[in-house]
């Protein structure tokens, strides 16, 4: 696929997608890049702001499996993953997959379920694979977490470790809509869910091949060193405890080659690693009198500092 039928097929995404949600192209936007990137996606906010309808628009945009799993307290790892069982008929152990097995999941509240079961999801999210009783089996691609959580609420909710936070491509934020916007999605809604008539505009080759695409646009050695010190800044500053990983790095070098293919370019720019940023990096990162599930506001104001000092490369 070419640079021009990448940003091309993210023009149709977003375009589906913003027929259901309205005036949040800049999230739709992101999702786009993460989708294009084989990223996971933990969406954040209060409840009710259409962070599930977000997740089901660009499921139904795609023409690939889509399954939704309600995180709960007594959900099971295996139900997850998957289990073997006895056959009677067979006289033997067949593996019976999990909900994890399609290219699209969306969980729903993921910090209701317990540490156990949030850790079933660490193999699947990292390496596209599912470990059950010592045998190994491979998830279809493209695979896509797309987790929700509410982070007003701590009642019966067990707040998702580092490890797990780091294997997130992005964290993002869906927000109020504005008053056009609001009164847009009544009108919308008024006989049927907008949602039901979305309609499939690319495939899960579509998105293989633009993942491919978005590989090869070319990253500088400028651009490379513009993005290890913004991890170096965070590593080293009074104000955080834990810094920018490694994976965290890769992770910024994606985002940017995403975000210059959506825009037609086959090359990254600084400005590209400046706007994703935020995105990518804040809930890596914990700040010294913070925990893991702190608000944005914190690491956002502490890689605005970053991102201010550190010196632009010339394009």
């Amino acid at each position: 696929m070419e640079i021009k039928e990448v940003a091309s097929l993210a023009g149709k995404l977003r375009e589906n997608v913003s027929k259901v949600i309205i005036g949040k192209d800049d999230v739709i936007n992101k999702v786009t890049l993460c989708l294009f990137c084989g990223g996971h996606i933990l969406l954040e906010d209060i409840p009710g702001t259409g962070k599930t309808t977000m997740a089901k628009a660009f499921a139904r945009s795609l023409s690939c499996g889509f399954a939704r799993i309600q995180f709960t307290p007594d959900l099971l790892p295996s139900e997850l993953t998957g289990i073997n069982y006895y056959n009677q008929q067979e006289g033997s152990f067949t593996f019976k997959p999990g909900s994890i097995f399609t290219n699209i999941l969306l969980g729903d509240e993921i910090n209701r379920a317990t540490p156990r079961t949030q850790s079933a999801l660490l193999e699947c999210m990292e390496e596209g694979q599912v470990s059950v009783d010592g045998k190994t089996y491979p998830l279809d691609k493209p695979f896509l977490v797309i987790a929700t959580q509410n982070p007003v609420e701590i009642q019966g909710t067990f707040p998702l470790p580092e490890a797990q936070l780091d294997r997130f491509f992005m964290r993002l934020s869906m927000g109020y809509p504005d008053h056009d916007a609001e009164k847009q999605m009544l009108s919308g809604v008024a006989i049927t869910h907008p949602v039901d008539s979305v309609v499939p505009v690319a495939s899960g080759e579509d998105i293989l091949a633009a993942q491919a695409a978005v590989r090869q646009v070319k990253v500088s050695d400028a651009v490379r060193d513009y993005i290890v010190a913004i991890a170096d800044a965070t590593r080293r500053s009074d104000r955080i405890k834990l810094g920018l990983s490694p994976r965290g790095s890769i992770a910024l070098m994606r985002a940017a080659q995403a975000m210059a293919a959506v825009n037609g370019r086959d090359y990254v720019l600084p400005d590209d690693v400046k706007a994703i940023a935020p995105d990518v990096i804040c809930h890596r990162m914990i700040c010294k009198g913070f925990s893991a599930s702190q608000s944005a506001a914190a690491p956002m104001e502490v890689l605005s500092v970053i991102l201010g000092q550190l010196p632009v490369p010339k394009e």
